[in-house]
């Protein structure tokens, strides 16, 4: 996920007021029901401590979806007296549910705000591979690519392989899918160049047409999991557990920040001082950075701040083996050009 749109989160104090909201199920409540859970919601953040105007702020906002044509759900972020974010969900959250915090509690966005991605997927069989582009691209075609095969499968993979170089060239997809048994598709991803192979993935067999929709989350969360897998082998050029992730953040060596939300370490606290890359593990750790007060905040909404305030990137890898993907949830893919 790309984080530019969460910089507005990244310049004010806080604290902040974070609500996620099933949009759909609110819209189809009674009026009642709705003015008592826009009333809830306020309450809530009052007990928690939240001041009257940004209460109010979050209530007004909450009332106006009633007149909103958002199909699945809204998120809120707000501090000082006003709903600073409110960006769409792509999933509805279980559920209505309020933070009051140092942070806004971003780190949800990830699995519920995840734009779908455009994809070029390959369906592999023994006679050949139908590409296609999904959702529907700007010629929103179809072509099959047959397999002359000589002497077994390599020739066929080879050619599905060009095939896909040069659908790629015109479709400019996030990413490459390959359908089909574990063989077939290892064959074409180990010929695709390397710059497209790492963008390549394979749902299996079962994901047929209007099926990839399902697969896709746990099928892309696997290869993250395994692209960072691949990178900690190397030695440095991945990340995890929070002391090393908190020392990125701080040298603002995080390219892409892996969470896993069940994991550990996403809710274990770390210190923050006001500036994103002010951040520690021990409390006097900010201070060293020139932070005034450091509170403590959720390991995963910091390090979000602060790889969004850093121009990184973020994905989920919920649903991943924990063995593959970041001991504890979270992990990073590191740059050395900071």
């Amino acid at each position: 996920m790309d984080l530019a749109f969460l910089t507005p989160l990244c310049d004010r104090p806080g604290p902040w007021a974070s609500v996620y909201v099933d949009a759909a199920r609110h819209r189809a409540c009674t009026a009642e029901e709705r003015s008592l859970e826009s009333l809830a919601v306020q309450r809530a953040l009052a007990g928690a401590g939240a001041d009257e105007a940004t209460c109010h702020a979050v209530r007004m906002a909450f009332d106006e979806l009633r007149h909103a044509s958002d199909p699945v759900g809204r998120a809120f972020f707000a501090t000082g007296g006003e709903v600073v974010l409110d960006p769409p969900l792509s999933t509805a959250p279980p559920g209505t549910s309020v933070r009051w915090a140092a942070l806004p509690h971003i780190a949800p966005l990830l699995d519920l705000a995840g734009a779908e991605p455009l994809c070029l997927v390959a369906r592999i069989g023994r006679d050949g591979a139908d590409i296609t582009l999904e959702p529907d691209g700007p010629h929103g075609t179809e072509r099959h690519v047959p397999l002359w095969i000589a002497d077994g499968w390599v020739p066929g993979a080879a050619e599905i392989a060009e095939a896909l170089v040069r659908c790629q060239a015109g479709a400019r997809a996030d990413l490459v899918v390959l359908v089909g048994n574990e063989a077939e598709c290892a064959a074409v991803r180990e010929r695709l160049p390397a710059a497209l192979r790492e963008r390549a993935l394979r749902a299996g067999s079962g994901a047929g047409a209007g099926r990839l929709g399902a697969a896709l989350p746990r099928a892309r969360a696997a290869h993250e999991a395994e692209l960072f897998a691949a990178a900690r082998s190397r030695g440095e050029e991945a990340a995890e557990g929070v002391p090393a992730l908190v020392d990125a953040a701080r040298e603002h060596r995080i390219s892409q920040l892996l969470v896993r939300a069940d994991g550990p370490d996403a809710h274990r606290p770390i210190w923050v001082g006001a500036e994103p890359d002010q951040v520690g593990v021990e409390r006097d750790e900010p201070a060293v950075l020139g932070a005034r007060d450091a509170v403590p905040a959720r390991a995963d909404d910091a390090l979000l701040r602060c790889a969004a305030a850093a121009g990184a990137e973020a994905v989920s890898v919920a649903g991943s083996d924990p063995a593959t993907g970041p001991a504890g949830g979270l992990g990073a893919l590191l740059r050395w050009d900071a």
